[in-house]
C-alpha cells in the first residue's frame, strides 16, 4: 500500500521529437499520481545548453497538451517549487554542490582524460572494474596546490561509501550493487556546470518527490542516488529517500531497444497519422502493464482506476505497431459519429486533401462519415476513403484497374449503367441494379460490382459501394461509368 500523499515527477529534456518511451515513463507518473490522488511534478531538465532547444521545449508541453495529461506544478502552472527548469536553478546546485565539498562527501579530482585511460586500461588487462579508482579521494594540501600550480582543473565526484547498497525496487523487488561496481562519480563538470547525477537528485529532494518511475536505462545510476540522498538527509537538504521503480525497455526491431532513430519512436508521427491520443495512450499502458490478462481495449479513465505500480512487468516490453494501430482503431469504433467527423476535419484540407477546396461538401461527408467510421485505422486514413466524393474523376490504381477490368467487364458495365440510370436513387435499389446486371453476365454480386467500383472510386476496396453511389449521386456515377467505358474502348 503507498502512503498519501504521492509525489512524482515527470522530467524530459528538451532535445528533438517526443519519444514514445518517454511517453510511456510519462503515462505511468501520471496513472500513478492520479490513482493515489497525489501530485504530478512536471520539470524541465534543460541543462545541457547544446542539445536543448527552445523549439523541443515548447514541443514538449504542445506534446503533453495533446495526449491530455494535466500537471500540478511546472511550467505554465508554477508552484511551490518553481523555477521548474533546471536552467533557471543553477545557483541551488552551486550550493549543494559547495555543501558536500564541505561536508567531506565529494572531492576535487584533478585527473585528466589521459590519465584515467591509461587506468582503465590498465584496469580491464588486470580483469579489475574500470571505473574511476579514487586516485583523487584523499589527496594532501600539498598534492592540490602541485596540481593547480601545473594549471590542472578539476571536476568535482561524489564520494560512494565502501559497502554495498541495497534498495527494494518498486518493479524489480530487492537489488544490490556492491561497491566496487559503483566507484565514486562526477557531479559537477570542470567549467563549474552541474552535472545530471546532481541536479536530478537534488531536485527531487527539493521538491519532495515520493516515487521515482523512470526507465530501466537508468536503473544502474540509483546506487549513487541513494548514496547523495544519504549526504543530503545529513546535510538537511533532503528529508527522506523516494522510492524507485525501473519501467521496463520497449524494445523495437531486432530485439533492439526502441531508439530516437527508429521511425516508430517519434510522437509526432503518431499525430500526423491521425492516431487518438486515447488509442496510443491505451497501447503504450500495454507495454508492460495491463488490465486484465483478456482484455486490451480500456480507456484513460479505466487505466487510472486500475493502476498499480506492483503490477508493471520487469520483462522488456516489444512495440508492435500493428497492434497499436488495432487498438487506435478500435477506439475510433467508439467515437459518436459527430466527435468522429470534427476529428477528422484536419485531414479533409490542404495539405492533406486533393481535391480543391469548393469541392469539399459537408453534407456528403456527414452522409459517409458512419461507414467510413467502421473502416479507417487512423484518421488520416479518411482522405483516400472519401476522395472519390469530392474529386473531379477517380484517382485511379493502376493496379486496381488491372485487377478489375477483365475481358467482359465493357459489357457489363453497359448493362449495368442502363439498371443504374433506371434504378431509384437508394442503396438498396442501386444493389439490386448490379446484382441484375451480374445476373445477365453470369456473375455473382462480388464479381460484377468490382468493374463498377473502380469505374466510380478508383479503387477495388473501400466503403460500402451501395452507400457510396447513393451519397455520390446518378449524375457522377453515370458520368464515370462512361468516362471507364471510353478508356476501355480506347485500349
Amino acid at each position: 500500500m503507498v502512503n498519501a500523499p504521492v509525489r512524482v515527477r515527470f522530467c524530459p529534456s528538451p532535445t528533438g521529437n517526443p519519444h514514445v518511451g518517454l511517453v510511456r515513463t510519462a503515462l505511468f507518473n501520471w496513472a500513478f499520481a492520479r490513482h493515489h490522488g497525489g501530485t504530478l511534478v512536471f520539470r524541465i531538465e534543460d541543462t545541457d545548453a547544446a542539445r536543448d532547444s527552445e523549439d523541443s521545449y515548447n514541443q514538449l508541453l504542445e506534446s503533453m497538451r495533446w495526449l491530455g495529461f494535466d500537471w500540478d506544478e511546472g511550467p505554465e502552472v508554477g508552484g511551490p517549487h518553481a523555477p521548474y527548469r533546471q536552467s533557471q536553478r543553477m545557483d541551488i546546485y552551486k550550493d549543494v554542490a559547495e555543501k558536500l565539498l564541505t561536508g567531506g562527501y565529494a572531492y576535487h579530482c584533478y585527473c585528466t582524460t589521459e590519465e584515467l585511460d591509461t587506468r582503465r586500461d590498465a584496469a580491464r588487462a588486470a580483469g579489475k572494474p574500470s571505473g574511476y579508482d579514487g586516485h583523487c579521494r584523499e589527496l594532501s594540501a600539498e598534492q592540490i596546490a602541485a596540481y593547480e600550480a601545473e594549471g590542472r582543473t578539476s571536476i568535482v565526484r561524489f564520494r560512494m561509501p565502501d559497502e554495498a547498497l541495497t534498495f527494494t525496487d518498486l518493479v524489480r523487488g530487492e537489488l544490490t550493487f556492491q561497491p566496487e561496481n559503483v566507484p565514486d562519480y562526477g557531479i559537477v563538470r570542470a567549467n563549474g556546470a552541474p552535472l545530471y547525477t546532481l541536479v536530478n537528485p537534488v531536485d527531487d529532494a527539493l521538491m519532495g518527490i515520493t516515487h521515482v518511475l523512470r526507465g530501466e536505462d537508468l536503473l544502474s545510476s540509483t546506487p549513487r542516488q541513494l548514496a547523495l540522498y544519504k549526504a543530503l538527509i545529513e546535510l538537511g537538504i533532503a528529508k527522506g529517500t523516494p522510492a524507485f521503480g525501473h519501467l521496463p525497455y520497449v524494445m523495437g526491431e531486432g530485439n533492439k531497444k526502441l531508439s530516437k532513430r527508429d521511425p516508430q519512436a517519434s510522437l509526432n508521427l503518431y499525430r500526423e497519422r491521425g492516431f487518438l491520443p486515447e488509442g496510443l495512450l491505451n497501447y503504450l499502458s500495454l507495454l508492460g502493464w495491463s488490465i486484465a490478462e483478456d482484455r486490451d481495449i480500456f480507456s484513460v479513465e479505466e487505466m487510472v482506476a486500475a493502476f498499480d505500480i506492483k503490477d508493471v512487468n520487469a520483462n522488456p516490453a516489444r512495440f508492435d505497431l500493428k497492434k497499436c494501430e488495432h487498438i487506435n482503431a478500435e477506439h475510433i469504433r467508439k467515437l459518436d459519429v459527430k466527435t468522429f467527423t470534427e476529428a477528422c476535419s484536419p485531414w479533409l484540407k490542404a495539405p492533406f486533401a486533393p481535391w480543391a477546396p469548393e469541392s469539399f461538401d459537408a453534407d456528403r461527408f456527414a452522409a459517409i462519415a458512419p461507414y467510413a467510421q467502421t473502416r479507417v485505422t487512423v484518421l488520416s486514413d479518411i482522405t483516400a476513403n472519401v476522395d472519390f466524393l469530392f474529386l473531379d474523376e477517380p484517382a485511379t490504381d493502376e493496379a486496381s484497374w488491372a485487377k478489375a477490368m477483365k475481358e467482359g467487364s465493357d459489357a457489363l458495365l453497359i448493362t449495368a449503367r442502363a439498371n443504374l440510370a433506371a434504378a431509384e436513387w437508394n442503396a438498396d435499389a442501386l444493389k439490386n441494379a448490379i446484382l441484375t446486371a451480374g445476373e445477365e453476365h453470369g456473375l455473382k454480386l462480388g464479381k460484377a460490382q468490382a468493374p463498377v467500383r473502380v469505374a466510380v472510386t478508383g479503387r477495388t476496396i473501400g466503403l460500402p459501394l451501395f452507400e457510396s453511389l447513393e451519397i455520390l449521386g446518378r449524375e457522377k456515377t453515370i458520368a464515370r461509368i462512361d468516362a471507364a467505358l471510353a478508356r476501355l474502348a480506347a485500349a
